[in-house]
C-alpha cells in the first residue's frame, strides 16, 4: 500500500513536475508473469525513477547496509526500503548469498516483477562496465525473460557523491525481451552463465549507447578510471 501512495501521491508527483522524466518501450514489459529488469546503473535515482515509470509494481534487491545503520537516520533507510517493499541482499557469500538468491527467484516464480543491475553497482564514468553472472543465474532458475532497461540523465540529476538532487529531463528506453528458455536446466553452468551475461550486456550497449568496458565496475573503482582503461586494452588472458 505504501509503494502506491508514495508512486502517486507523495513523491511521484514531484518527480515527474521537476525531471520531466518519459519512458520508451514500455509495451516491451510483460504485462503479467514473473520478469526480471536488467538496468544500466548510472545513480541512486536509477531505483526511483524506473518504478515510477513502469506501471506494474517493481522490486529491487537493496543492500544489507540499508537495514542495519545505527541510530535515527539507519531507522529511518530501514523504515523506507522495508516499506516501498525492497528486499535486503547479503553479498557477503556463502549460504547469506545463497538464500538471497532463493528469494529473488521465489518472487519471480510468484509473478513478480525484480529489478537488477548486472554492473553489480554504479558505473564509475559513465561507460557500461562487465555484468556479473547473477542475472543469468536468477533467469535461468526462475524460467523469466530478461528485459534490458537502459536509463538516461539520472547521472546528471544525482551526480555521485552529490546530496542533493538538481533537475534534469529522464528519459528511460525499454528494449524487447531475451528469451534464455534454450538454456533451461543448465543453470550452474558458468560458461552458459556468462553467455547469457554478455548478452544481456550487449544488449544494454545497444539501446544505451554507453561505451562498453570488459572489466568489473567495483575493480574500476578499486584501480581507477584511467588504470581500469587500461586494463581493458589488455588481452583477456593478461586483464584476467
Amino acid at each position: 500500500m505504501f509503494y502506491w501512495w508514495m508512486k502517486h501521491v507523495f513523491l511521484g508527483p514531484l518527480l515527474r513536475v521537476f525531471f520531466r522524466p518519459r519512458i520508451e518501450g514500455a509495451e516491451h514489459i510483460p504485462a503479467t508473469g514473473g520478469v526480471l529488469l536488467a538496468s544500466n546503473h548510472l545513480a541512486v535515482s536509477d531505483s526511483f525513477f524506473l518504478p515510477l515509470m513502469v506501471d506494474r509494481r517493481v522490486t529491487f534487491p537493496a543492500k544489507m547496509e540499508y537495514f542495519t545503520g545505527p541510530g535515527a537516520k539507519g531507522a529511518f533507510k530501514r523504515w523506507f526500503f522495508t516499506s516501498v517493499g525492497q528486499i535486503p541482499i547479503d553479498r557477503s557469500g556463502g549460504p547469506a548469498s545463497q538464500a538471497a538468491l532463493e528469494t529473488v527467484v521465489r518472487l519471480l516464480r510468484e509473478g513478480k516483477v525484480l529489478g537488477i543491475y548486472p554492473e553489480g553497482t554504479r558505473s564509475p564514468d559513465g561507460r557500461l562496465f562487465k555484468g556479473k553472472t547473477g542475472v543469468a543465474r536468477i533467469a535461468l532458475e526462475a524460467g523469466v525473460p530478461v528485459v534490458p532497461v537502459a536509463m538516461f540523465g539520472t547521472d546528471k540529476a544525482n551526480p555521485i557523491g552529490s546530496k542533493m538532487w538538481r533537475p534534469h529531463p529522464i528519459r528511460i528506453k525499454v528494449g524487447p525481451p531475451l528469451d534464455f528458455s534454450r538454456y533451461e536446466g543448465l543453470q550452474g553452468d558458468r560458461f552458459v552463465e556468462r553467455s547469457i551475461t554478455d548478452e544481456v550486456m550487449y544488449a544494454l550497449m545497444e539501446l544505451s549507447g554507453q561505451e562498453y568496458v570488459d572489466v568489473y565496475a567495483a575493480k574500476a573503482k578499486e584501480l581507477g578510471v584511467e588504470d581500469a582503461r587500461e586494463l581493458d586494452r589488455l588481452p583477456r588472458s593478461e586483464a584476467g
